[in-house]
């Protein structure tokens, strides 16, 4: 017997976004539950297993600020930790914030449908139960929506094939395999440079080369961890003004410093061992192409020394794009890899991979690359994924799906015209994953969704939906930014354009995390101006 659930708000996901909105409106006394296809918690920390998945982010900033004692109730042990650690400590966020007993685990959502006459939402799961809720919130994350079927002839290989994104938590034997990894992104060179000492053989298959940054990822004792608790304070304030919700930020101006100051600028962010070069040392790399080159060819004389064959160098190291315009990745000798005699670079732009047949990858010119072991590292269908991937019926039955087909629109990227009442984290036109630390920008978004519902009770309001007028300006707004940015010239996830037939248009807000925040509070505090709440 199918069964029918009555909520004042459902939520969907359990990551890092849906574990705070779930907390947060039901301290408001809320009747709200947390919906995740998974087994566990975590979001993208529960999918991501796969070798070498850890943060980019600092540990210490990757974090809720909005309790001191949940903040300094655990302790990071590195820089950077990896997965397995990751996923802990969300699920000590579940576990200290009493959250499991309103969360349904393996309970996928396939439909959501707006019902305007009673002015709710009706959500279906996998298994035919119904959910009736005044809000439909999503937390499903910007990066969620594996692109996984993408090549003729994948349900023929004999061996195995897994998408990085659906690791399976049993692992993978890699001893005596002949492994194929495809996609060398931010995901996939944590994937190479972690199996490569394991496998027999290694076969990677090249079409984009990346402006990778070395990582240093030191351990953290009772000394660090002491450090970073005490920052507490300092770090909830600094945090969300910052252009990207890191704790370093754009400082200094191009012009202001001579050659050699600009030089030394670019030796010690490159030498912090983190995505400070990306995210803090001149923001003019987003704006003026002669400086984009300037620190891309700086980059590139830092990957060249390590790789010292021409031909590699050839093959790793970007030319047709600037840095930072596509995701950076952090990386631990991954570039020292392809040094390894198990170790083979092969090149797909021009000569692409035709088809996938029962042993192996055959390429456009017919070549066979024998395999017993097929990665895909091969990234997602960003921000709009998640949510196109579930029948979304707003007004009128419009679909997600076809409106977001023909044009990606949103409103601050916390709402969607036609779709009243479904409030949006991580989703397009807004800082997400891009130019963001997520947990601050996952913070201020799920933070904003909370005050709108409680404004909403407080003053007898049962509907919010921003105007059409709202939303074109916000839209008007974004491109106006990202039109200006380098961002918008270069192909990548970063406009969808690793995704067939999807609108181009630069996912992620460019104007920074603190200035979007402010622009939501304004909004908010002017009476959420650019929405109709009725």
């Amino acid at each position: 017997m199918m069964a029918t659930t009555t909520l004042d708000a459902a939520v969907i996901g359990t990551g890092v976004a849906g574990l705070y909105q779930l907390h947060m409106l039901r301290e408001q006394g809320l009747d709200v539950r947390a919906y995740d296809k998974a087994s566990g918690v975590g979001g993208t920390w529960y999918w991501n297993r796969y070798p070498g998945a850890r943060f980019d982010s600092e540990a210490y900033i990757y974090q809720y600020l909005f309790n001191e004692e949940l903040y300094k109730g655990w302790s990071w042990s590195q820089r950077f930790p990896g997965q397995p650690e990751i996923e802990q400590w969300l699920n000590y966020v579940a576990d200290s914030l009493d959250l499991r007993r309103d969360i349904s685990l393996e309970t996928e959502i396939v439909s959501a449908v707006f019902d305007e006459d009673a002015n709710r939402w009706t959500l279906t799961t996998a298994d035919g139960d119904t959910i009736d809720a005044q809000f439909l919130i999503t937390c499903c994350g910007m990066l969620s929506a594996p692109m996984h079927d993408l090549f003729p002839g994948q349900g023929d290989f004999d061996g195995q094939l897994v998408h990085t994104a659906r690791w399976p938590k049993e692992g993978i034997d890699f001893a005596g395999k002949r492994v194929g990894v495809i996609g060398n992104g931010a995901t996939g060179i944590q994937v190479i440079q972690s199996i490569a000492a394991e496998v027999d053989e290694l076969t990677v298959f090249i079409r984009t080369p990346q402006y990778a940054l070395p990582m240093k990822n030191p351990s953290y004792g009772q000394t660090e961890v002491d450090w970073y608790k005490s920052r507490f304070g300092e770090l909830k304030e600094t945090l969300p003004t910052t252009f990207t919700g890191f704790e370093y930020d754009f400082t200094d101006a191009w012009a202001d410093l001579t050659p050699e100051q600009r030089r030394a600028k670019l030796e010690a962010d490159y030498d912090n061992g983190s995505l400070k070069l990306w995210l803090a040392s001149f923001a003019e790399i987003f704006a003026d192409e002669e400086i984009s080159e300037e620190v891309s060819e700086f980059v590139r004389e830092k990957m060249r020394a390590r790789l010292q064959d021409p031909d590699l160098c050839e093959l790793l190291i970007p030319t047709d794009y600037g840095f930072g315009t596509h995701r950076v990745p952090l990386e631990t000798n991954y570039l020292e890899v392809y040094h390894r005699d198990n170790v083979t670079a092969v090149p797909v732009r021009d000569n692409p991979i035709a088809r996938i047949v029962e042993n192996g990858i055959i390429l456009a010119d017919g070549t066979l690359h024998e395999l017993d072991v097929i990665i895909m590292a091969t990234g997602f269908d960003a921000g709009t994924g998640a949510l196109t991937r579930i029948d979304i019926r707003g007004r009128g039955g419009r679909s997600l799906k076809e409106d977001w087909s023909r044009d990606i629109r949103t409103t601050m990227g916390l709402m969607v015209h036609g779709y009243p009442n479904m409030l949006t984290t991580a989703v397009p036109l807004a800082p997400s994953a891009a130019l963001c630390n997520m947990t601050t920008c996952l913070q201020q978004q799920t933070e904003w969704i909370n005050e709108a519902i409680r404004y909403m009770g407080e003053h007898g309001k049962t509907v919010i939906e921003p105007t059409a007028a709202g939303e074109d300006a916000w839209v008007a707004h974004h491109d106006e930014l990202a039109d200006a940015n380098l961002i918008s010239r270069t192909n990548s996830w970063y406009v969808g354009s690793n995704v067939p037939g999807k609108p181009r248009r630069v996912l992620s807000y460019v104007g920074g995390v603190g200035a979007y925040r402010e622009a939501t509070l304004e909004a908010a505090a002017a009476g959420y101006k650019g929405f109709s709440l009725t």
